[in-house]
């Protein structure tokens, strides 16, 4: 049986054309970017032609784009790094409360070093509402860091509309957003965001793990993540993986090209899945906006039921699917993001991601239509809270 991959939040499978970018550095191109001789400057040239394809992807400088080990590092050094920098001015940072625990986390280990940490508020369809981040800025205030668009319920954040009202704030204050779920979805330009720092993954775009890049504008004052080497501008010191590098410069350039036609196809079989799940299943929620949300994200809560169950018989069916973010699918504890949107823990437990890839296709999308009513409808049968409903109300 042939099996559905709908966890392309979680990671994508690595493009064929990407691997082979990638092969001649992992042999015969083995240089050391560092270095004078041929082989380094080979390497150095392979390093700056990918920076180039990160950087048009997002409508950056080459200059701006700095490597990183992926979407968590690129966050954690947008917030330490600003905020070490920038301590002389302040020590406020504001947040909000949906985001990934890369920037949470972070945030809450500033705060144990005397930073003080606003978290925003969402509303029902996790919405930062611009109001609220222009209310929250003080005279401390040296960063503000919303995520482009939420990596559970796929809620695409108003960036451009905050961005605006940071920058017309009297004194300076650094905006970051974490857009690794929205690069290679939707158009990403960091100048119509207005933003200072951007993060970006390399296999959220069908590239390799381990890579990823912090966009920092010119001019930005941040301390270097790792010392120790010249490398990225002595801002991040170490060898850098020139194979890695060259394979997320390939997907970049790849999905560049392709980015108008998968946001299309991508919302069309996103749109049918909502629809098939919401016509065909009762005492189901949609999470999230129904509109203004990632093209490839359908996230839904069932009653009566949890997530792991409903994830092990899908599996058991080769449907691979996810219950929220991947870096915490080890966590008894219902999503942060499903609870900050108003869904209480009974609600929250029963929560469903499905996230489509542009290899997925409308006969996956039937597919999983036509098993998941019945594994639902089992596990039902198995509690009693499910008995004792009487009524169906309307979908909500």
């Amino acid at each position: 049986m042939k099996k559905i991959y709908m966890d392309h939040a979680g990671t994508t499978p690595m493009r064929k054309e990407v691997l082979e970018a990638m092969m001649p550095y992992m042999t015969e191109r083995f240089g050391n970017a560092s270095t004078i001789y041929s082989l380094g400057r080979e390497a150095k040239m392979a390093l700056e032609d990918s920076r180039e394809k990160v950087a048009n992807l997002i409508g950056a400088e080459p200059g701006e784009v700095f490597f990183t080990a992926g979407g968590t590092e690129s966050d954690n050094w947008a917030l330490r790094g600003i905020a070490e920098a920038n301590k002389d001015m302040g020590n406020h940072i504001i947040t909000s409360c949906i985001e990934h625990h890369a920037v949470l986390h972070t945030c809450q280990d500033l705060e144990k070093q005397g930073y003080r940490v606003t978290y925003l508020p969402v509303d029902r369809y996790g919405f930062v509402a611009p109001e609220h981040v222009k209310n929250s800025i003080t005279d401390d205030t040296i960063l503000v860091s919303i995520m482009h668009a939420n990596n559970e319920i796929g809620t695409i954040e108003p960036i451009a509309d905050i961005g605006k009202i940071i920058k017309r704030q009297k004194r300076k204050i650094y905006f970051h957003t974490d857009a690794v779920q929205t690069v290679g979805k939707i158009p990403v330009k960091v100048d119509e965001l207005y933003v200072d720092l951007l993060s970006v993954s390399s296999h959220k775009i069908y590239g390799p793990k381990g890579i990823g890049a912090l966009y920092i504008k010119k001019g930005t004052k941040i301390k270097p993540f790792i010392t120790g080497g010249a490398q990225e501008r002595q801002k991040r010191a170490g060898t850098e993986n020139i194979p890695a590098i060259v394979g997320f410069g390939k997907a970049c350039e790849l999905i560049e090209a392709e980015l108008e036609q998968q946001y299309e196809k991508l919302s069309r079989l996103r749109d049918r899945l909502i629809r098939g799940i919401m016509e065909n299943i009762p005492f189901v929620h949609l999470n999230g906006h129904p509109t203004m949300r990632l093209p490839h994200n359908v996230n839904v809560c069932f009653e009566f039921i949890e997530g792991e169950s409903l994830l092990l018989n899908l599996d058991m069916k080769d449907i691979c699917a996810s219950s929220g973010s991947a870096c915490t699918s080890g966590s008894l504890e219902p999503s942060h993001v499903l609870l900050a949107i108003g869904l209480p823990h009974e609600i929250a437990h029963g929560s469903l991601r499905l996230t489509l890839g542009m290899d997925n296709t409308e006969e996956d999308v039937d597919f999983v239509l036509e098993i998941l009513p019945g594994i639902v409808n089992k596990l039902r049968e198995m509690s009693p809270l499910f008995a004792e409903r009487k009524e169906m109300p309307k979908n909500v």
